[in-house]
């Protein structure tokens, strides 16, 4: 049985959805910039591969708590920052075939 939401239960919530937004909504420009100009040259492959495989991480465990603000901001910041190190593992081995 679920116990009725009171504002110090939904405070937390807020929070974590506000987070949520926030740091997935902070990736939107570069992956709109990456997407439309192609350039990633000053990205490093590293950080991007790391953070990638974190994210998907952050989304299992989301997944496995059933925790919708950790799902809803790590699918979305999947998708963006995956974006991003497709282009740059595109431009990288395009440009040793070059």
């Amino acid at each position: 049985m679920e116990l009725a939401k009171t504002p110090m239960t939904i405070a937390p919530e807020i929070i974590g959805y506000l987070a949520a937004t926030l740091t997935t909504a902070s990736f939107v420009p570069q992956a709109i910039l990456t997407i439309k100009t192609k350039d990633t040259e000053s990205l490093s492959l590293g950080m991007y591969s790391t953070f990638t495989l974190g994210v998907l991480c952050w989304l299992i465990y989301g997944i496995y708590l059933d925790d919708k603000a950790i799902i809803f901001a790590n699918a979305i910041t999947l998708l963006l920052a995956a974006s991003i190190l497709f282009f740059k593992i595109y431009n990288v081995v395009y440009k040793k075939k070059a």
